[in-house]
């Protein structure tokens, strides 16, 4: 608390002096390149990162913070790219605010490029690398100019792209909770009707099949020790196979998105019993021969016939596993993998020491076939999500929000309805009454039913934002229909609220930008700074500016949970006129927009790009957020003090501070016209 209260004193008083201290820059990069053939090149560019701060995998999902990218100049007159870059081994985390999968990088982060050189002219490559660095409560972006020489002078300086061995806290927690994901997995697996049966008839093998009771018992524990090498070999081979650039692509191209989803479909059905996912007969014949020989090789190829014959029932878990696996870093396979066979063998070692409690395991019966069916349905809700990230990417529209909910809430209300004994597929027993694990099943998922219900008109379901698509593409939101509406009031001159409905400009001039920027919270505003001030000037209102981005991870948070309050509100709708000026957008200036700038000499060509210049020029300032609150009126564009307001670590919530912050930019303003 003292610290937070330090820093809101420091923010607030001495914004002034900070403001020129916010040119930031917490990356420096090198650039090298390798001969790597004839007139193929691997080009190299390694990024040294600040601690606390983060940049994004190029293959960060849409709709999430902005993803490095590099322009190569002459590609296609004189060069050609061999392949697609390849990066470092990323983090992985989800984003809560932009409610997607992101791929991040601390501390190092290493892209390489082959490229091949057709044009024997060319001897410096030249380009640029655009990327975004954030820490909490500031968002840094930056453009960083190369021209790298060619020949052999740079071989022995070239920095090879290897995975970053530094890991960071997030990431082991990541891997954590992923291995926690996989033994939870396993142990679903342990209770399908394929696995569960065998337990007791595989312990007995080993207890009665050596008068030797220690070692009969050294042999199963081998035997459960070989069920864990098994199953995380096939994690260490799908790792080697794939490789951290082919996983980046499986996780945001849309053909493995929809090939998941398939396959996710294919393991539903086969949970409900349409059909069995068998392995040829001979393979298991096999290895059943050699189970026989007897050992510790017998031993082994007993657990290995045990995989084989189970796998009717695991390969839809052992599948899924491997899918969400794939779609992170390379170790997590392994992981999963791991993971997922320990919980697999551990009732096998258990029981192997303690022959006795065999008999307080459950009899086997319909309950294992109906865990088949629940995790079927399951595996349905799970699969459209690769649908809908497919969906989103492509903007295909297939999947609105509103529509994808639906599913969910038609797949959950079917899996009650199952438990409740009023569904009943092939291979279910009789129902003669509801027990009590039952029972919770059917309450827990009829609340999640209606929990979802909500989300169809609006309601937010934040502790489900990473699995459904964004809020913006629900068609019936009873919020936005609300505020268009009273929107459409205030413009006819009707009271609302005690606040007379005025325009939002001095002039019909529609607002540029606004046919796809938009404000939160239904706020009206504009999107270019020379416009606002003109409406400012018109409506005798400070201006307020907000320096923000499409990727900003922190303008997000800030909007959602600081704006959202209802004096923020009020005040930003009555008292300022608002423009956020967005310095990563791509959107290409008209031809007489373009100029050359004066502070790096560089062609400002975007939007994006040149409120990022204007945000330097006048304010010596590069971060985002960056909120500022300007005396709009005609020969006195002064910023009001206090100026700025910049969010910092343990701060950038906090509610009251940005009320005081808006209070005193009005009061000040009001101050100087005199009121």
């Amino acid at each position: 608390m003292k610290k937070r209260l330090l820093t809101l004193i420091f923010t607030l008083f001495v914004g002034t002096f900070s403001v020129f201290a916010q040119m930031s820059d917490p990356t420096s990069w090198t650039f090298s390149q390798k001969k790597t053939g004839d007139n193929e090149y691997a080009l190299t560019f390694k990024a040294t990162i600040q601690s606390g701060w983060t940049v994004y995998s190029m293959s960060t999902p849409a709709g999430g913070p902005m993803p490095t990218s590099i322009t190569i100049e002459k590609v296609g007159e004189g060069i050609e790219l061999v392949g697609t870059a390849e990066e470092s081994e990323p983090s992985k985390k989800h984003d809560d605010v932009f409610g997607v999968d992101v791929w991040y990088y601390s501390n190092n982060y290493t892209v390489t490029q082959k490229i091949k050189v057709t044009d024997p002219s060319i001897t410096t490559v030249k380009g640029s690398v655009e990327f975004q660095a954030c820490q909490e409560g500031a968002c840094v972006p930056g453009e960083k100019d190369f021209a790298i020489e060619l020949g052999n002078k740079g071989a022995d300086k070239a920095t090879v792209a290897v995975a970053d061995e530094t890991k960071d806290a997030t990431e082991d927690d990541s891997l954590w909770l992923f291995f926690w994901v996989a033994f939870g997995s396993g142990l679903l697996a342990v209770v399908m009707p394929c696995v569960f049966p065998m337990i007791p008839m595989t312990v007995s093998f080993f207890m009665h099949g050596d008068s030797n009771k220690a070692k009969a018992k050294a042999k199963a524990i081998f035997f459960a020790l070989s069920i864990v090498g098994i199953y995380t070999a096939l994690g260490l081979i799908i790792s080697f196979l794939l490789g951290p650039g082919f996983i980046n692509w499986l996780s945001t191209n849309w053909l493995p998105n929809i090939c998941f989803f398939i396959i996710f479909m294919i393991f539903a059905a086969s949970f409900f019993g349409a059909f069995e996912i068998v392995l040829p007969s001979w393979l298991v014949n096999k290895s059943d021969k050699q189970a026989d020989k007897g050992g510790y090789i017998g031993a082994f190829f007993m657990a290995f016939t045990l995989v084989l014959v189970s796998f009717s029932c695991t390969a839809p878990i052992v599948g899924t596993v491997l899918v969400e696996a794939a779609r992170g870093s390379v170790l997590r396979p392994i992981i999963g993998m791991l993971g997922f066979s320990i919980a697999v063998a551990l009732p096998f070692g258990f029981f192997s020491f303690f022959p006795s409690k065999l008999s307080n395991l459950p009899k086997s019966g319909g309950w294992l076939n109906a865990v088949k069916v629940v995790l079927g349905f399951v595996e349905v809700a799970l699969g459209f999500k690769f649908l809908m990230v497919a969906d989103q990417t492509y903007h295909w529209g297939l999947l609105d929000r509103e529509i994808y909910i639906a599913i969910w809430v038609a797949v959950f209300t079917l899996q009650a309805l199952y438990l409740m004994g009023k569904i009943k597929f092939a291979h279910d027993s009789d129902l003669p009454y509801i027990g009590v694990p039952r029972l919770i099943m059917i309450i827990i998922t009829m609340s999640f039913v209606i929990y979802l219900i909500p989300g169809m008109f609006g309601a937010p379901l934040k502790a489900l934002a990473g699995y459904f698509p964004p809020q913006e593409t629900i068609d019936f939101d009873i919020n936005r229909i609300v505020r268009d509406n009273a929107k459409e009031i205030m413009k006819s001159g009707v009271q609302v609220g005690g606040t007379q409905g005025a325009a939002s400009a001095a002039s019909n001039e529609p607002v540029k930008y606004s046919d796809f920027l938009h404000l939160p919270h239904g706020l009206d505003g504009y999107f270019d700074y020379d416009q606002a001030l003109k409406a400012a000037q018109a409506q005798d209102k400070p201006l307020f500016i907000d320096f923000t981005g499409h990727g900003c991870v922190n303008c997000r948070e800030m909007e959602q949970s600081v704006w959202s309050d209802p004096r923020v509100l009020e005040m930003l709708k009555n008292d300022y006129i608002i423009v956020a000026l967005y310095v990563d957008d791509k959107t290409k200036l008209p031809a007489e927009e373009v100029y050359v700038s004066e502070y790096d000499g560089k062609k400002k060509n975007t939007l994006g790009k040149k409120n990022t210049d204007f945000q330097i020029k006048q304010f010596e300032s590069n971060a985002q957020p960056n909120y500022i609150l300007l005396d709009s009126r005609k020969g006195n564009d002064k910023v009001l003090k206090p100026h700025v307001l910049q969010p910092a670590r343990g701060y950038n919530k906090d509610r009251d501070a940005f009320v005081k912050f808006l209070q005193d930019g009005l009061k000040e303003y009001k101050a100087r016209a005199g009121k």
